[in-house]
């Protein structure tokens, strides 16, 4: 059996059905890579990475398979002899794109469907039935042998939607707002249309309240490079945006998402399968969206992003519905759609399948930030019960109240311009050191060896704060206690950004509070967490930091 493709977001597709020949020692499962395309160049790389066989075209060529399953019906596919299935190559046929013929979404153009003698396609699986219509618009044969049997890569989202809870762990969400871009290829897509918005909203959207995360298509990738987009997206992946990987992460980002910003590329409809979130467009038309497509359909009624600051208002506006409409005129049979694939695929193989063997495999954890932001503007506002906060990476807005820098882990221009410096804990695996700070020690050290900053704060393993400001005598312990949420969920604040509105609080009242302990609110977006202040504990001042 031969799984061909042309490009690496084709192959990604065919390794979702790969699992429907599960446990069969009957079937060797080869690949190769159908030459033509611009986008091909991560496809043989994405084999290797899976360990997968991978042959030669030229030898591929010179083989009989009892099977060729492609997800694209371009280039020399029908060179390849044997009995042909394709697949769904994406969410529906959304886009025309040029070249392809006229009227033609893209994967429809009858050009490529009509066989005239070379191999047959003995299958032609679709996620839909007006799939099947758009088939016959082009090609009455293929119609004929067309099935709808639902989408494998969704089917994996819906059967992984448990796994959300363990996915935003994995991404380090906490209680922020998880805020999704996806951008398609070409000229028309978001990356193209609007490549600073990442970076404006990273600068405009605090830090502590929403978590950026990118999904980007897979051709547009092979187009730059990894290297060259991770370089023309620094600023936004500096200030800790997600760059979600294009083989499985990208819809593991997608289900631990809160809100999602979209092109017109069809990525946005797995999303809207998965939960009925807000979703927002940022489509701002062209000539690729095909009218009357399920896309087409959920931009006319999703709110349209302005400015990047008026992003929040965007989120707000959505009401439910739209999604969950746009994903039912997409996807067909949901949840059914591998079993149905391997019954179908079995039958053109005049097999039996094998008792055993799941074809169902969910969906991988995916990986945090590769960068996080190690200083931040602290934008602050005292209120009667406490202090309202807002970080931001340093850089991304003008000045705050003061500047907050990780101690060990920022410059040491900016460790120098710090009005607090802070130090997290060891990692709970590092070796424990033959040297090492105490808390109060190293807060004496931070202010002595940096005249310019006025408090230091030592994180403690079990989320304490030990803080010393210049002048105030004694260190203080911050103890900051979880918010709870409607829903019976807690959150927890970054003991840095408690630490940051202690240290507001305490230079506003210039000295030193008259007594102690003391509690007061750190209010984070609509959230006020309850802090304490109190003098720190002997104990508490020589843990080792």
């Amino acid at each position: 059996m031969l799984f061909a493709a042309r490009s690496a977001v084709a192959l990604y597709r065919l390794l979702d059905v790969v699992p429907v020949f599960s446990g069969d020692d009957r079937i060797t499962r080869l690949f190769t890579l159908v030459p033509g395309s611009d986008f091909g160049v991560d496809a043989l790389s994405a084999i290797d990475a899976v360990g997968g066989r991978s042959l030669p075209w030229d030898e591929a060529c010179a083989r009989t398979y009892d099977l060729v399953i492609a997800s694209s019906p371009k280039g020399d596919l029908p060179l390849l002899r044997g009995r042909h299935v394709l697949l769904p190559h994406g969410a529906g046929y959304n886009k025309s794109i040029p070249g392809e013929g006229s009227d033609s979404a893209s994967g429809l153009d009858p050009a490529m469907l009509v066989r005239d003698g070379a191999a047959p396609i003995a299958l032609h699986a679709v996620a839909h039935p007006d799939q099947v219509a758009r088939l016959a618009f082009g090609d009455v044969q293929a119609a004929r042998r067309a099935k709808v049997i639902g989408d494998p890569t969704l089917e994996r989202a819906l059967a992984s939607r448990p796994l959300r809870e363990s996915y935003r762990a994995s991404l380090r969400t906490g209680p922020r707002t998880l805020l999704t871009l996806v951008s398609t290829w070409g000229p028309e897509s978001l990356l193209r249309r609007r490549p600073d918005l990442p970076a404006r909203l990273a600068a405009h959207l605090p830090y502590d309240e929403y978590q950026l995360a990118l999904v980007v298509h897979p051709n547009e990738r092979s187009r730059l490079s990894t290297y060259e987009l991770k370089e023309q997206l620094a600023p936004a992946l500096d200030a800790g945006m997600i760059l979600a990987g294009p083989h499985e992460e990208w819809a593991s980002v997608l289900i631990a998402a809160d809100a999602l910003i979209t092109d017109h590329g069809s990525a946005a409809l797995y999303y809207c399968a998965v939960a009925d979130r807000p979703v927002v467009s940022a489509h701002h038309g062209g000539t690729e969206l095909i009218a009357g497509s399920p896309m087409h359909t959920l931009l006319r009624r999703i709110p349209r992003l302005g400015p990047a600051e008026a992003v929040e208002e965007a989120l707000l506006a959505y009401r439910p519905g739209p999604g969950g409409e746009a994903a039912e005129a997409a996807f067909a049979y949901q949840g059914e759609a591998l079993n149905r694939l391997r019954t179908e695929l079995y039958a053109v193989l005049g097999l039996a399948p094998r008792e055993f063997g799941n074809p169902l495999r969910l969906l991988p954890s995916p990986r945090p930030a590769d960068r996080s932001p190690t200083a931040f503007d602290v934008h602050a506002e005292i209120t009667t019960d406490g202090v309202r906060t807002a970080r931001r990476p340093v850089g991304t807005t003008p000045a705050g109240h003061h500047l907050a820098v990780e101690y060990g882990a920022a410059g040491e221009s900016l460790t120098r311009s710090a009005g607090l410096l802070y130090r997290r804990p060891l990692a709970p695996s590092a070796t424990r050191p033959e040297l090492a700070w105490s808390a109060d020690g190293w807060a004496r050290y931070a202010l002595s060896s940096y005249p310019g900053c006025r408090s230091a704060a030592a994180i403690l393993p079990s989320g304490l704060c030990l803080l010393r400001v210049r002048g105030h005598g004694d260190p203080y312990v911050v103890q900051s206690e979880p918010y709870g949420e409607a829903d019976g969920r807690v959150a927890h604040a970054d003991p840095a950004a408690t630490a940051s509105a202690v240290h507001v609080w305490l230079l506003a009242g210039g000295g030193p509070p008259p007594s102690l302990p003391v509690r007061l609110a750190c209010h984070i977006g609509g959230r006020g967490f309850p802090v304490l202040l109190r003098p720190a504990a002997a104990d508490e001042a020589m843990h080792l930091v």
